[in-house]
């Protein structure tokens, strides 16, 4: 059988990483799409530089897309680059709109121009969802964003869908609830959590300011959803699908994992909520059925939330140790 070949934006953050890994494992020759003169540290992909290649590129520029994309030749392409903080994108929320949602559409034209026949893969978003309309959220469940990052992605999406049916293009979407890891930025709460847990053990830390403690979220394992991504794009058939664990937490259950499992009992001494950190507009109860995928691709979360904290918690224990 021939060895297939990916190009995967986004290689150098969270999921781009664990995909990277998931592909090289399965025999996949990886390629990766990185910005031109971009600060973006590539530690997370260190581990696997001299068996990857690397093509400079950027969603903002249609040219390098389609370079990068003749010079790979992919069979699949998973576009998982974002400005993927939802907090920057009120601050930031034309260039969010750009890469995240106009960005989708120079990927989708580059592929149409370059590789017509590869698969491709769309990375969307719970945060779609917003001023949630049903419980759980599935396929079918009408989007309301309460974000500049919900409106780029539902654009997104949106668009991989008009090119699918346009086009007949293999463009399938995967709507992705909330998914952490030790590789997940500081910048996210679960990680904000189990880091400041491990600082506070150590004795580096005193305190730890987070917003709103009683807001809750379906998380899951970035590794778990990784394998969901590729299962979509071995499929003939395109198709979207919500990828979450029909289960939620709050941000308080959070904290009291990893302040568990980092030895440091009585949290409250050192956590307080502090309204800076409060988004101007809350989304509501996020929670995804992932029944589709289950019966589609044979897909379930395999890691629970707890044991997803407190293996964060005890990595980032290792990491800060004296």
């Amino acid at each position: 059988m021939n060895q297939k070949t990916s190009l995967i934006t986004g290689i150098t953050g969270q999921d781009g990483s664990y995909l990277a890994e998931l592909l090289l494992e399965k025999g996949y020759d990886v390629h990766g799409l990185v910005r031109r003169g971009s600060s973006e540290m590539f530690g997370r992909i260190e581990h696997i530089r001299n068996r990857i290649t690397l093509h400079q590129g950027d969603l903002l520029d249609h040219s390098s897309l389609v370079d990068a994309i003749r010079t790979s030749r992919p069979d699949e392409i998973y576009n998982l680059a974002a400005m993927s903080y939802v907090a920057v994108s009120w601050n930031q929320p034309v260039l969010t709109a750009e890469f995240s949602g106009v960005g989708v559409t120079r990927m989708l034209e580059a592929m149409r121009e370059a590789a017509p026949e590869a698969r491709f893969y769309q990375a969307s978003s719970s945060e779609m969802f917003g001023k949630v309309l049903e419980i759980p959220q599935t396929e079918t469940t009408p989007f309301y964003p309460r974000s500049p990052y919900g409106v780029a992605k539902t654009y997104g999406h949106f668009i991989t869908v008009n090119y699918r049916e346009s086009y007949g293009l293999h463009a399938g979407a995967g709507i992705l609830f909330n998914h952490e890891s030790p590789r997940r930025g500081l910048e996210f709460v679960t990680r904000k959590i189990t880091w400041h847990a491990a600082s506070i053990r150590h004795g580096w830390l005193d305190k730890l300011e987070l917003g709103n403690l009683d807001a809750e979220r379906d998380w899951g394992y970035a590794k778990d959803y990784v394998l969901a991504m590729w299962l979509m794009l071995q499929r003939d058939e395109p198709d979207d699908y919500v990828i979450a664990t029909n289960k939620t937490n709050s941000v308080r259950d959070c904290i009291e994992i990893a302040f568990d499992e980092a030895g440091v009992p009585e949290w409250e001494q050192y956590v307080k909520s502090n309204p800076a950190f409060m988004r101007p507009a809350e989304v509501d109860h996020l929670i995804g059925s992932y029944a589709k995928a289950q019966r589609n691709l044979g897909w379930k979360p395999e890691t629970s939330f707890e044991e997803l904290i407190r293996l964060m918690t005890r990595a980032d224990l290792e990491l800060l140790k004296p």
